[in-house]
């Protein structure tokens, strides 16, 4: 193992401005490839080394997709751009007034700064909660999660406890955007065409899928009419939504909700929301709600040459078409990567900045085979095949690498017409440290 004391960031010297980004998701990304090589030196830090298409992470998770179906290695991205230097690496703090960046294994000054750690699970202040379920925010995340689905479905098969059994059965998922309406979906599609043939001793009437929100509709961000038609959707699936409906607590064996109502399972998704993941040296009057405020500019307030974008941005009154900030979906991360970057062209030319303004090209949400929701600009609305089409095409083309693009799709093709799910492996089981019972079953069984 490499001593940390003989480490360093190896980052070559240079006479160009040199722009640190922090993070590797759909802001850092797009900002880094629209920056010219001729004016910066670009250094990206960040703790894995692919960019993710997060919006698919479900699939991964229900056995949809296999995980590198929907990344693309970082330095694969960049092969062709000058000047571009990617250091696996976990960034602990920002120095603004040295203008430093600090690693684990070393500080690096920048002339610009671009924070863009994106988000994590927020629980609400509830550890306990926390402790026991499972978020869906990284790729370890959607892959501890496909292991427990199935692990509970092998499990299910072989106890004689119909009290267990059942329990192996419920999967409570709290949240009801788009996260949790498309995880709802699949499992539910899941229940309906390949788990009987998995497992024929199983009798999957009995499986229970909840749906856990605590505003009055699914799909709150979008149009009234898109959420009816997904709760619809949901009930043709047989998911048991629970609209206004808040968790108390979790024990991973219980999921008690605020009205009193127990559930017995051993599987609670959580999809009801996040917070900006913040670094240490951002001013705490910066931060408000859990992410960091910038102006039009994506400039941290009360920080010079230092910019946050995508998921931690909070640009609160700097665009007047959302005077409460961005969604924290892909698309403002990418429109305000790519608008930062020119940004960066016209300081180094001494020329004024273009303020940001975010076009929503629309929302979509699917919740199963021909059963979507999409709200698209001028106020179209699509449900139905047309809308399913729609979301079909939008991941294809946002989804990084000609590979990963042909391979999703001859994935849902083939799933289009087997109704087959071919990643149903359980590679790295998982079960949590406080079950001493599963531990013992899986090295009895030499499974780890």
């Amino acid at each position: 193992m490499l001593e940390f004391d003989k480490l360093s960031l190896n980052i070559p010297a240079t006479t160009k401005k040199r722009v640190v980004i922090i993070g590797g998701g759909f802001g850092g990304l797009n900002v880094a490839l629209n920056l010219d090589s001729r004016d910066f030196q670009v250094v990206m830090f960040d703790k894995q080394n692919y960019h993710a298409f997060w919006p698919l992470l479900y699939q991964v998770a229900t056995a949809g997709l296999e995980p590198d179906s929907i990344a693309e290695p970082l330095r694969k991205v960049f092969t062709d751009q000058d000047d571009f230097h990617f250091r696996l690496v976990r960034v602990t703090g920002v120095d603004s007034a040295a203008k430093t960046v600090k690693t684990l294994i070393g500080d690096l000054s920048y002339d610009y700064l671009v924070v863009a750690t994106g988000s994590k699970s927020n629980f609400f202040g509830n550890a306990q909660v926390q402790k026991y379920a499972f978020p869906l925010k990284q790729m370890t995340d959607a892959l501890n999660l496909r292991s427990q689905l199935l692990q509970c479905f092998e499990q299910a098969s072989i106890t004689k406890d119909p009290e267990i059994r059942q329990s192996l059965l419920n999967f409570v998922i709290v949240g009801g955007g788009p996260t949790g309406v498309e995880m709802a979906g699949s499992i539910a599609e899941m229940r309906k065409h390949v788990l009987p043939n998995d497992y024929p001793g199983l009798d999957f009437s009995k499986m229970n899928i909840y749906l856990v929100e605590g505003l009055d509709r699914v799909l709150p961000p979008m149009d009234p009419e898109s959420s009816k038609a997904a709760h619809t959707y949901l009930d043709e699936l047989g998911v048991e939504v629970k609209l206004k409906t808040l968790v108390d607590t979790y024990d991973g064996q219980t999921v008690i909700l605020k009205s009193g109502e127990q559930i017995r399972s051993q599987t609670l998704i959580w999809a009801a929301g996040v917070t900006g993941a913040l670094i240490d040296g951002i001013p705490a009057e910066s931060v408000e709600r859990g992410r960091v405020l910038v102006d039009q500019f994506n400039q941290i307030q009360g920080l010079t040459d230092v910019f946050a974008i995508g998921d931690l941005a909070y640009m609160k009154g700097g665009d007047p078409d959302f005077p409460n900030g961005h969604p924290g979906v892909a698309q403002p991360a990418i429109q305000q990567g790519e608008r930062l970057a020119k940004n960066l062209g016209q300081l180094v030319r001494n020329r004024e900045m273009e303020p940001f303004r975010y076009f929503n090209k629309g929302n979509l949400a699917i919740v199963g085979r021909n059963r979507a929701v999409a709200d698209l600009p001028r106020n179209l609305h699509l449900k139905g095949f047309l809308a399913w089409a729609t979301w079909l095409f939008v991941h294809i083309f946002y989804l990084i690498g000609f590979r990963n693009k042909l391979v999703v799709l001859s994935n849902w093709i083939y799933r289009f017409f087997t109704y087959q799910r071919g990643t149903r492996l359980i590679i790295r089981p998982f079960v949590r440290k406080e079950d001493v019972q599963a531990q013992e079953f899986l090295v009895k069984n030499e499974m780890v």
